[in-house]
């Protein structure tokens, strides 16, 4: 059997480090290309599967287009019969019909709900208590195709994106192997069964867009205290959640929020009203439900717990927090 392997970040690597130790052939590897980073983006930082890929002596290719003559020519002489794509991009139909036994591809996700490129996050953010991977055959839309194997994996309240990304990563690669092996035994026809057959009557389908800076800001008027909990969990430790300080002079000011909680307490005050009592600092979401805030940091400042920030802020309680428009 003759892998190639597409993927990007370090997600990716523990599936292709679990194949390497396996003993599976991987001839080569596609990822994206190297990234501009710095202060001036003077410096190029290659992906992590590349790195690895490297480590390891096995040959790579980075297209800046999935149609390039020139790409799709060098992929066509690895001879693969079977493409692995782990947290990559959409693949166009020249590529991922390629090989012999065809293309598939370990999500994030129980599909068919949270196709897309967040997958983790959202399922987080919108309070989901299970999760899991997914391993499926590619075909011409985003994340519907035949689903072959799945892992699910429950989510406790109290995990934020790390824990359950590290989860998923190593989940993730043990599910390939499965898949492997069942590709294999079956001849390149493994069972798979349409996605739709998932979906019972009525269910609704969450999806899992990819997630921007604008997407990170809290919505103090439209969330409850729990649904802001899930969102700072949900994006923690990063891309991270803020939200807009506006000051007594109006000056605006970004603040990063890592952890909060529900403190179970309700005011009858504006949404994004700060309110300090005991030591603690509170933010009103809907319905005047207080939110806890535990750690955070202000803009140019290091991450702190709130005790240390309340002792180094000077009239915060004449501070609100709100939803400026455009202010990204």
């Amino acid at each position: 059997m003759r892998i190639v392997f597409m993927g990007t970040p370090e997600f990716a690597v523990d599936t292709l480090r679990k194949l390497l130790s396996n003993g599976y052939n991987v001839v080569g590897v596609v990822t994206q290309p190297d990234k501009a980073v710095g202060r001036h983006g003077s410096v190029l930082q290659p992906p992590a599967v590349k790195q690895y890929a490297q480590k390891k002596g096995i040959p790579v290719l980075q297209p800046e287009k999935m149609k390039d003559p020139e790409f799709l020519r060098q992929l066509k002489k690895w001879r693969a019969n079977l493409q692995v794509v782990v947290a990559f991009r959409m693949l166009p139909e020249v590529v991922w019909s390629m090989p012999k036994y065809g293309t598939f591809n370990v999500h994030a996700a129980l599909l068919p709900q949270y196709r897309g490129a967040a997958p983790i996050n959202w399922a987080i953010i919108n309070g989901e208590k299970k999760t899991g991977v997914t391993t499926f055959f590619l075909d011409e839309e985003i994340d519907t195709g035949r689903i072959i194997c799945q892992s699910e994996y429950r989510i406790y309240k109290t995990f934020n994106v790390e824990i359950v990304y590290n989860a998923l990563m190593a989940r993730g690669a043990r599910l390939c192997l499965e898949t492997l092996d069942r590709i294999i035994t079956s001849n390149g026809k493994p069972k798979s069964i349409p996605q739709e057959q998932l979906l019972t009557a009525g269910q609704e389908l969450h999806l899992a867009p990819k997630i921007f800076k604008e997407t990170c800001e809290i919505d103090w008027n439209n969330l409850s205290a729990q649904q802001v909990y899930n969102f700072v969990r949900g994006l923690c430790p990063v891309p991270v959640a803020w939200t807009t300080l506006l000051d007594e002079k109006g000056h605006e000011n970004t603040l990063k929020i890592y952890k909060v909680a529900v403190s179970g307490i309700s005011r009858e005050v504006p949404s994004g009203t700060i309110i300090i009592e005991n030591k603690k600092l509170y933010i009103a979401a809907k319905n005047g439900e207080l939110v806890e805030l535990l750690e955070l940091q202000m803009a140019g400042k290091k991450k702190m717990f709130v005790k240390d920030f309340l002792n180094g802020c000077k009239n915060l309680s004449e501070s609100r927090c709100v939803r400026v428009e455009n202010s990204v």
